[in-house]
Parts: structure tokens; C-alpha cells; sequence
């Protein structure tokens, strides 16, 4: 086996270190905002984002007034492509059904897909307006029938963004927010004197973002871990090249400065051609100062032998975004296992699945694609269960069964309970054998 790395990232070590002084930052701040509210979501605003409006939470008319600044073409556009994840998401929705079934004569057992009562999404738009962002938690969780949706974003240059706004406000938000980082995410999870704490936090972020969704998991429910956005080129020489490549290694990498992008190839010249493309890109890309930063100190170059280490590589990784332009693309559909989203072939890339082909955005990173997928409507249900043993026959039967499995583990206040319905039930003759009895294991 031959895996080389042509170029490589930070090390695993000052990853680690940036993620402890981002843990102990998040600590402290969300403590701050527990104990003082309200006060302290204000101060943290006017610090990051030197912001501080009489109140955070947007009115209808500064809604409606910020929808009124977009143009026609701006806002179809928002609508075509919230049209598209609203679809994609219905669809998903229809495929969970809820089921009653008669595993036994007189049992009854079934479950029930609930929604999530109250979810926070949380919007990034600091250094970028993510306009698609709110289609991909507000409209689906509005597909989902969340009865209460909350939204923030941070205000961008020192104010509410339109776009994003109209977004929010058309995908179906209850409230919007304009606040950003750990104090949006603190506030929604935690509540203040003015916002009501929600039962779910979803939507991307920085690391900040995500290091604040991990620790208030467990008070909260949250969709998946998505932190800086990553992403992996898969390709041979059959269907990519350097041009290819490069543009989508640094259309990711322009996210913000610490964004994993990856070239994984079997080809040494696609490789070094692709190297030499992003030098040259980067001259003249606009948001060069943003992607050089991601590329110098988390790209990496990796060639492999054969098709099989690629395969391997790229599930170690486990990549939130993977672009595969190969002559067996299929291939790696049906056998990947750990991965955010597939975009398969030259003329799918991660931009189009950012913004307007309708499957969703936000997804899991930091490896977190070994263990879940996506944010989807699914993610926003509940499935509970429940049973209900409808004869007498059948409460016997089973209570007999339950009884004896009780008396095995000790349980015999739990045996009891099942002794008690084959006595009422069961009279006097209990099929399947005798219950147990806590009065014989007295003795």
C-alpha cells in the first residue's frame, strides 16, 4: 500500500490545542450567559459585532422593510431555491410513516413520529450572508411541522442582512433574532428574560458555534456537529483536472480560515497540476486572503495506488463534503460508508448542494460522518412507541412470559407487576406455564 501526501495540514496536535482554547472560551461565555441574560448577550453582541439595537428581536414592519430592499431577481431566486429543499423535504417526510402492527393475537404495538416542539436555527452570516442556511433549518423544520421556530443570524457590516431575513421569514420563522455566535446559540438553548429557551438547536457555525452546540447537548437536543465547513475531491484523470479541482478545493476553502479541503487522486500529475492551478488561483480569487489561510494551513494533497486506498482514505476522513469525478463514480456511492454528502460526477459540484439543488447543507463534520448524517426533516421528528394488549388471553400469555424473565434478573417488584395482570387475567388457567411468584422466591 502507497499513500502519499504531497502536501498536509495543520497537525493533529495544534488542532487539538485550538480546540481546547476554543472549549475553554465557550465555557466561560455560556456561564456568562446563564447567570446574567439578557445583559450579557448584549455585551457579547457589542463586542463581536458592534451591535446593539433596542431589541434583537425583529418586528413585522423591519421585516417586511428588509424584504422590501431586495430586488425581484433577489428575491425569485430565494424562492426557487427554498423551493427546491422544501420539496426534497416533503418527500423525505412522506417516506416516515407512523405503524400499528399486531405482533401477536391481542398485542399491539406501533410508533408515532412526533416533531420537536421548539428548535433554535442558527444562521452563520458574519463574514458571509448564508442566505441558504435558513432554507435548509427553517424551511425544514416548517415541513416538519415544528410549532415554534425560532431564527438567528448576526447582523452583517453592522446590520440585519435582507436576504437572509426574507429567507428566515419565508421558510416559516416564529421569531427572528439578530444576534450572532456563542451568545445567538447560548440564548436560544439556555433562554434569557426575553427569549424562551428552545427544546433543539440546529444549523452550521464556526468553531465557536459548534464547540457551543456540544457542550449545551443534553440540555438541548442538536442536529449533528457542524463546524468549518470541509471538503474532499476524489478524481482520476478519466473525468477531472486541474482546473476542476482547484476551483473546488478553494470554492470550499474560501469559507473561512480553517476549512479542510482535500485532493485524494491516484494521479501524481493531476495532483501536482492541481497544485500548481490553486497557486495560480489564488492570485486573483477575491476571497484569496480567506482561502489561502484554509489551503496553507488545512489542504492537503493525498495520491494513492489503486481505487481500494482511495476508498479506504476518504472514510478515515470522513469528509462533510465529498466530490467524486472518477470513471467509477457508482463505485464510491455503493461503497463509502462515512461522509457528510456525495456530489458525484464533473458536473455536480459542493456549490450547487450549498445553495439551490434542494438536498440539504448542513452536515456533519469533524468525522462525525462515521456516525450520523445530515440535518433532514427526520431530524426534526421524534419517533415514539408505544403498545397496548387488548384480551385477556394475551395479557396472560405475556405476563406469564414477563414474570419468569423478571425472576431471572431479580426483579421482583417488576415480576409482580405481570403477576398481578395474570391473576386478573389469566384466571385459572395461565397459558405458557406458571408465572413467578415473589412469594415462592421468598421462600
Amino acid at each position: 500500500m502507497t499513500i502519499t501526501y504531497l502536501k498536509k495540514g495543520k497537525s493533529d496536535a495544534a488542532r487539538a490545542d485550538d480546540d481546547a482554547k476554543t472549549r475553554a472560551v465557550v465555557e466561560q461565555t455560556l456561564q456568562d450567559i446563564e447567570t446574567r441574560g439578557d445583559t450579557a448577550v448584549r455585551e457579547l453582541s457589542e463586542k463581536f459585532d458592534s451591535y446593539s439595537p433596542e431589541t434583537f428581536r425583529l418586528s413585522q414592519q423591519e421585516i417586511d422593510d428588509l424584504i422590501g430592499q431586495l430586488s425581484p431577481r433577489e428575491l425569485q431566486d430565494i424562492q426557487f431555491a427554498q423551493e427546491q429543499v422544501v420539496n426534497f423535504a416533503r418527500a423525505q417526510r412522506a417516506s416516515m410513516t407512523d405503524i400499528e402492527v399486531e405482533t401477536l393475537p391481542g398485542v399491539i404495538l406501533g410508533h408515532k413520529n412526533i416533531p420537536v416542539q421548539s428548535v433554535g436555527c442558527y444562521i452563520p452570516g458574519g463574514k458571509f450572508p448564508m442566505v441558504a442556511s435558513a432554507h435548509m433549518s427553517v424551511a425544514t423544520a416548517k415541513v416538519a411541522e415544528v410549532p415554534r421556530i425560532v431564527a438567528c443570524t448576526p447582523p452583517f457590516n453592522g446590520k440585519p442582512n435582507p436576504a437572509v431575513i426574507a429567507a428566515m421569514h419565508l421558510g416559516g420563522a416564529d421569531e427572528i433574532y439578530v444576534m450572532g455566535g456563542i451568545q445567538a446559540v447560548g440564548a436560544m438553548a439556555l433562554g434569557t428574560e426575553t427569549i424562551d429557551p428552545v427544546h433543539m438547536l440546529v444549523g452550521p457555525g464556526n468553531a465557536f458555534v459548534a464547540e457551543a452546540k456540544r457542550q449545551l447537548y443534553g440540555r438541548v437536543g442538536i442536529d449533528l456537529f457542524a463546524g468549518p465547513t470541509e471538503t474532499m475531491v476524489i478524481a482520476d484523470e478519466t473525468a477531472a483536472d486541474a482546473e476542476l479541482c482547484a476551483t473546488d478545493l478553494l470554492g470550499q476553502a474560501e469559507h473561512g480560515y480553517n476549512s479542510p479541503a482535500v485532493l485524494l487522486t491516484n494521479s501524481r500529475q493531476l495532483a501536482e497540476d492541481t497544485l500548481a492551478e490553486i497557486d495560480r488561483l489564488l492570485h486573483i480569487l477575491p476571497t484569496a486572503a480567506t482561502a489561502r489561510t484554509s489551503w496553507e494551513e488545512y489542504g492537503e494533497v493525498i495520491v494513492c495506488d489503486t481505487y481500494d486506498e482511495m476508498l479506504q482514505v476518504a472514510d478515515d476522513i470522513a469528509s462533510e463534503h465529498v466530490q467524486v469525478m472518477t470513471d467509477r463514480d457508482d463505485w464510491f456511492l455503493e461503497n463509502m460508508t462515512c461522509y457528510g454528502a456525495l456530489f458525484l460526477g464533473p458536473r455536480t459540484n459542493v456549490a450547487n448542494g450549498d445553495k439551490v439543488i434542494g438536498t440539504n447543507h448542513t452536515l456533519p463534520t469533524h468525522k462525525a460522518g462515521r456516525y450520523t448524517g445530515g440535518l433532514w426533516v427526520g431530524k426534526f421528528l421524534k419517533t415514539h412507541s408505544y403498545q397496548k394488549i387488548m384480551t385477556d388471553e394475551a395479557a396472560a400469555m405475556v405476563g406469564a412470559y414477563g414474570s419468569r424473565l423478571c425472576m431471572l434478573e431479580g426483579f421482583v417488584g417488576h415480576a409482580e407487576q405481570c403477576n398481578v395482570r395474570v391473576r386478573r387475567y389469566g384466571g385459572e388457567n395461565v397459558p405458557y406455564g406458571e408465572a413467578a411468584s415473589y412469594r415462592e422466591a421468598a421462600e
